[in-house]
Parts: C-alpha cells; structure tokens; sequence
C-alpha cells in the first residue's frame, strides 16, 4: 500500500496536540540539524534516516532524508518501515508495566513462577532466583552471544541473540539460555543480555496469546499504530538495511541473506530477511519493525504520563534508575538504567547537553531515541545503516544540534 497523506497527517494530528514555540530547544534547531544530517550523507556515515522531533506535545522537526533504497535510488521517506532492533524492548516493557499495574505480574516475582524450567546456575553450580525485575533491569546474569569472545557459551548453545536466523521457537531459545551459567549473580551487576527474549515468553504465558498479540492488544492498538509490529505490513516501505564500510571513507555495504560486522572486538551476525521467515521467533529485545512517528507517539504517550497505556506512577517507576551507581549503557559514565532503558543520571559525567533523568535507547541496526522530560522534549532517529545511525558522530550530532551544543 503506497502511503496515505491523509491517515498520515491523521496519525500525526494525533501526536499534535499544542504547538511549541520559543525555549532553550525550540524551533531554531532545524537549521543545525538540517545540516548534521546532510554532513552525515555527504560523508557516507549513513544512507537514509528519519529524524522526528517533539516539544510539548507537538512535532516540531520532521525530515526524511537520503536514500530508503540506494541501489534503485528510492528516496527515504517519512513512513518508511525500519527493522527496529532493540527498540522492540519499549514496546515489550510498556506491556510488561501494564500488566504489574493489572497485578498479573509482579517485579519480586521469581522467573520461574511462570517458566517453571528457566532455572540457570551460576559458575560454581548454584541455583539463583532471577526476578521479573531483574530481566527489565538487565541485571538477572544472562548475556548476548555477540558480547562474549568468538566461540562462547552461548553461540555454542546456539541461542539466538534476535536479529538472525535459528529456526527455533522462542521457547527453546529461552531454554538453550536457561541451559548456561550466569555470568553473575542476579542482582550485583549490569550487562546488556537477552533478558527482554526471557521476559517476552513470560507476557506470553500471562496473556496467554502470542508475544505480538500482547504488544498489538496492550500497547499498538491503543495508540492507533498500525505500521509497528513483528512482521513488515508493507514491504514497499521497508529501508533496505546497509553497514558500514570496514575501509575507512567507503560507502556503507548493502547487507546480504547474511551479514558480519566486527566492532571493538564484538562480532554481530545479521539476517535481515528473517523478519519474512514464518519460522522466525518474536524477540521481544529485537523482533518488531515499524516507522519513526509510530515510536514517538508511544514516547510522547509516555512522557505525558503514559495515558491511555499505564498509570504515571508506572512510567516514573521504570524510566527511574534502578541499578544504582553501576555504570550501565555499554559503559558509558554516568548512565544508570531503569526498567527497559538507559537513565542519565549524571549528564556533566556523561559530557552531555541533556537533563538529568533523560530516558534513552538505540537498536543496532541503526536507531537512537531519548526523551527528556524535563525540556518536554522526545527525539526519534531511525537510519538503515548499521552501526552509524546508532553510536558516534551522527547520533551525536543530531542531539548536539537540538541542544545547540556545536
């Protein structure tokens, strides 16, 4: 279906609700960030992007920009659908949320309450009770297969981290993690994990429907979004995924059926048709796609008290750190983490322009949002470039453009 300018502007009319007009942020950033965008095209950081900007509940920025598809020279545009990656676990916590307001589920709540069989042992063979909380927080002890040296124990166990390709159920990728040892004892550490795969399975034994029926039932619908799901609802929109080049000063790669990249020392596999594979498991930490207005109107949903999803008790609880003084956000200073993504809490530490408490998270295949509540401020930055769109210069210098940071 070719897009709709009319259900367009009716999807935004919804997100609109005042206009926005003189403060430290305010309209006068375009021009800055108008340029950062085309200095990240021009010097081939990334393809395509679409970068979404609300003040007050009203859209102040709005701009697709370079290429949806650069082999046949498609223009990006503004509803263009993107392999969201780990922003799917925005969409996985509001859930969850919904259903500890409901009393369903419950943060002190054992995992095994609900998966009997999820059981994982720490090193020395000791049982260890990892708690609801523990999987939003990202502190239950489990890991990413792409965070271990070449050769770990979960690629061994063949555990899928959520953007490839197994061929397995979610169930017995949630079995295959409960099989390896911790790396930690739940609770004293931070490390980024497959926690959201665990907690996805657990939405799905509360609700007792698919994890994409939970999301579509609690958290899409309500918002009137139709274009973020785990499936694409329209492949003509679909941003073609691309890498950076290895060589320095090269075009980022088109990705393959299959693609490598290998970042300080971390290697990712990506199979970006997986998403058309009927056999593909709903990752709740990285299975959904979607476009950038569809995420903004959750964001804003959220930062203006979380109506009509959760109650704002939920939304302060889980945009709240609650890892204390453990250095989160891939070691980042002066982040915490709260329940489903990053808290500044420290923004001189983190040598940031954005308020203490801002909320903030990415997906790898090239995605950065934040929300800072304080300048009633949300931002969605979604690219088809892999890492680019996610750490560095251009993440980076589209937030130092809004803040008039140069």
């Amino acid at each position: 279906m070719e897009n709709d300018d009319k259900s367009y502007l009716t999807a935004e009319a919804s997100l609109v609700s005042n206009s926005a007009k003189g403060s430290e942020v305010g309209a006068d950033f375009s021009p800055a960030l108008d340029a950062a965008i085309d200095q990240a095209l021009a010097d081939n950081l990334v393809v395509g992007a679409v970068v979404m900007v609300a003040r007050k509940g009203a859209l102040i920025y709005r701009r697709a920009a370079g290429l949806l598809d650069r082999e046949a020279s498609t223009p990006m545009r503004e509803d263009a659908i993107f392999r969201l990656a780990s922003v799917t676990k925005l969409y996985v916590t509001v859930a969850a949320m919904q259903m500890v307001e409901e009393g369903k589920l419950a943060l002190d709540d054992p995992v095994t309450k609900y998966l009997t069989y999820f059981r994982p042992r720490t090193a020395d063979g000791e049982e260890s009770i990892i708690r609801i909380r523990h999987l939003m927080s990202h502190t239950a002890g489990l890991t990413y297969g792409f965070l271990e040296p070449e050769g770990g124990a979960y690629r061994r166990a063949g555990v899928s981290d959520g953007i490839d390709a197994t061929g397995i159920t979610l169930a017995e990728n949630v079995k295959r993690i409960a099989s390896l040892p911790l790396s930690y004892e739940p609770g004293t550490s931070w490390g980024y994990s497959v926690a959201s795969d665990v907690l996805g399975a657990v939405l799905e034994v509360v609700d007792g429907c698919t994890l994409p029926e939970v999301i579509r039932r609690r958290v899409t619908d309500p918002l009137t979004i139709t274009d973020t799901t785990f499936s694409v609802v329209d492949t003509s929109r679909l941003a073609v995924p691309y890498a950076n080049s290895p060589e320095a000063g090269q075009p980022p790669e088109c990705m393959g059926a299959r693609h490598q990249i290998t970042f300080n020392g971390l290697t990712l596999n990506f199979v970006p048709d997986s998403i058309f594979d009927a056999r593909t498991f709903p990752s709740g930490g990285g299975g959904m796609a979607g476009t950038a207005i569809d995420t903004l109107k959750l964001l804003e949903a959220l930062r203006q008290g979380g109506g009509p999803l959760l109650k704002p008790e939920s939304v302060e609880r889980f945009t709240t750190n609650v890892v204390g003084e453990l250095e989160a956000n891939l070691a980042e200073p002066g982040w915490g983490f709260g329940l489903g993504c990053g808290i500044c809490r420290d923004p001189a530490a983190a040598n940031l322009p954005v308020s203490a408490g801002t909320w903030s998270w990415g997906g790898v295949y090239g995605h950065k949002w934040f929300v800072d509540p304080a300048r009633e401020l949300s931002v969605v930055s979604l690219t088809n470039t892999t890492l680019a769109g996610t750490l560095g210069p251009f993440p980076n210098a589209v937030r130092d453009a809004i803040y008039g940071r140069g």
